[in-house]
């Protein structure tokens, strides 16, 4: 870490740096309205179940938030340490341009563990119903599988309509803030 205090004076740096001290980056799921596709739950709801899994419906934990983030901790860790640099330059908005950098590459990195991450397979019932909803993936998986061994990727835990994937996002608020 640099540590220069040229320019902004002790006024300056020490307002950047309550204000690095009073943010917060999350990253994850937004509650927010019903999907129509999945029995009136929200994405945060769904994203729960399936991060934390559930013996009683019969869903096995399929982790996706904090791995996601640990494949890019060390990206998001510079763009904290260059926040901090930043604060103690006085440079208030270079801060926030280090959160949101940082807040987007977690994002980014949890949304393509959807694609890229090693997940409990789908249940034979699971690939059953999302044929029966007309989705084309599965619906070649099972032709596939009635032939022998189908292809992979035509079936992905987690993706049905992408609308949870999609719904990964990042905020920056004020540390201790609900909502």
């Amino acid at each position: 870490m640099t540590v220069s205090m040229k320019g902004a004076g002790l006024i300056g740096i020490l307002e950047s740096i309550q204000e690095l001290m009073e943010k917060e980056v999350l990253v994850g799921i937004p509650h927010g309205e019903a999907r129509t596709d999945a029995d009136g739950m929200t994405n945060a709801q769904l994203g729960y179940l399936h991060e934390k899994g559930s013996p009683a419906k019969n869903i096995p934990a399929r982790p996706f938030l904090v791995p996601g983030i640990a494949t890019v901790q060390n990206k998001i860790a510079d763009r904290l340490c260059k926040a901090v640099d930043a604060a103690l330059d006085g440079k208030s908005e270079v801060v926030m341009k280090h959160y949101n950098a940082a807040g987007l590459i977690a994002q980014n990195a949890v949304r393509l563990y959807f694609v890229e991450g090693s997940f409990a397979p789908l249940s034979i019932l699971t690939i059953q119903n999302r044929a029966n909803r007309g989705r084309k993936g599965a619906k070649e998986y099972l032709k596939q599988l009635d032939q022998g061994q189908p292809q992979a990727g035509l079936v992905r835990p987690l993706i049905d309509t992408a609308e949870m994937r999609k719904s990964i996002t990042y905020v920056i608020r004020k540390r201790g803030e609900d909502g």
